[in-house]
């Protein structure tokens, strides 16, 4: 298994293929919904490589100066229960620190705030994101 800094065109369509598989097909997102306005040619990608077969994904943007927020943190389901959703935000949060970013945000699904727990994130239950697919809250961890 490789972890990859999506950087060429190639890899980043691995990131998008991920998200196609798990997402879009499994509940029915339509594109132009999985794929927003935070998907930019400045937005950064991490995805996990089974030899040639793109298995696991996140994406990260600055929300400003000090915040980024990782997002569509996406494993396909026969890879699930493996740890690359905590390797692929490991990365993510790695190259954000780097990039001088100090605080990480990202928008849990309900049924996902303990694994980002686990991870040190701490959710706002106050700041509940009620979409027409899935209900989210916000969590946030210093980097």
């Amino acid at each position: 298994m490789e972890i990859l800094r999506a950087t060429k065109t190639a890899e980043q369509a691995g990131a998008y293929y991920v998200r196609i598989q798990s997402m879009a097909r499994k509940h029915q997102i339509p594109l132009q919904v999985e794929f927003d306005e935070h998907d930019t040619p400045e937005t950064k990608y991490i995805v996990a490589v089974d030899d040639y077969l793109p298995v696991a994904t996140c994406r990260l943007y600055a929300i400003d100066t000090e915040r980024v927020m990782l997002g569509r943190i996406v494993v396909l389901p026969e890879y699930r229960h493996q740890g690359l959703g905590t390797l692929v935000v490991r990365e993510a949060e790695a190259w954000a620190r780097e990039l001088g970013f100090r605080t990480a945000v990202l928008e849990s699904r309900d049924n996902k705030v303990h694994f980002y727990e686990t991870l040190g994130y701490t959710a706002d239950f106050s700041h509940r994101i009620v979409g027409d697919t899935f209900t989210c809250y916000r969590m946030e961890k210093p980097l």
